[in-house]
């Protein structure tokens, strides 16, 4: 920080007015960082959550994988032979047949078919095998502070706070290395939107939030899902990447068109 950055904050705290927590780029001021963030947040959450939010560590991991999802730039083609697309395809079909009562309950709700949702429970953990062993406050506590993208996550930041004060996360729930939790890995500020239980690791409830977070971002019943028609705008909405994007219509129509 320059001197007269410096005195500028200085003179804001004179004034009594926030200032912001300095966000950083390597670890060395995580721990000072934190501090600044838990004197903005009292007030918002419980001191319980700020305490948990003090005993997080950085996550060196969560920020070597933040800067490398080369996998994002493949073609599609490669995009699905290195996710195993056609292996995704074929356990969905039979995941499908035994939660037909489950899937028809939840298009009944939602209007989203199947396909979609077992490509996505697919491609995020395999089926529930990979749900992520990383501390999720860790995970997210760190991204917050990280300069790259610090207002998005400090938002999820707050929204894992008030999770832990809901009872539905701890302090030592795990998940991805980005702080996504559950079956189908949502963020902590979808789990607070759309998450129709709390707990995302039951895979019913997994779905079925999954199918709500469509749902809300357009989904409309017996529409189509492949690009350029109405329901592919919500995928999108799902995951930035267009070769994600992809990936999970193709392999949610084979799944539907068995």
């Amino acid at each position: 920080m320059s001197l007269a950055a410096a005195f500028f904050a200085a003179l804001l705290c004179v004034r009594g007015e926030a200032v912001a927590a300095q966000c950083g780029d390597t670890a060395a001021g995580f721990e000072a960082w934190k501090k600044e963030f838990a004197d903005e947040a009292r007030g918002r959450v419980s001191a319980s959550s700020l305490a948990a939010l003090m005993a997080t560590s950085y996550s060196t991991a969560t920020i070597t994988a933040d800067r490398g999802q080369r996998s994002f730039r493949l073609s599609l083609d490669q995009f699905l032979a290195k996710r195993g697309g056609s292996v995704i395809a074929a356990r969905g079909r039979t995941l499908k047949r035994s939660n037909a009562a489950l899937l028809a309950s939840i298009e009944q709700r939602y209007g989203v078919p199947p396909g979609p949702l077992m490509a996505i429970w697919g491609m995020e953990t395999g089926f529930g095998a990979s749900r992520g062993n990383v501390n999720t406050l860790s995970a997210v506590a760190t991204l917050a502070y990280d300069c790259r993208r610090s207002a998005y996550f400090t938002d999820q930041l707050y929204a894992a706070l008030t999770l832990i004060d809901r009872g539905v996360f701890s302090p030592s729930t795990l998940g991805s290395m980005h702080g996504e939790v559950g079956h189908t890995q949502f963020l902590p500020r979808n789990v607070l939107n759309y998450g129709t239980d709390g707990n995302l690791d039951n895979s019913a409830n997994a779905l079925s939030a999954t199918a709500n977070f469509l749902k809300a971002h357009g989904w409309r019943a017996g529409a189509g899902y492949q690009p350029g028609e109405a329901n592919f705008g919500a995928l999108q909405a799902w995951n930035a990447a267009s070769v994600y994007q992809q990936a999970i219509a193709l392999i949610g129509r084979q799944i539907d068109e068995e």
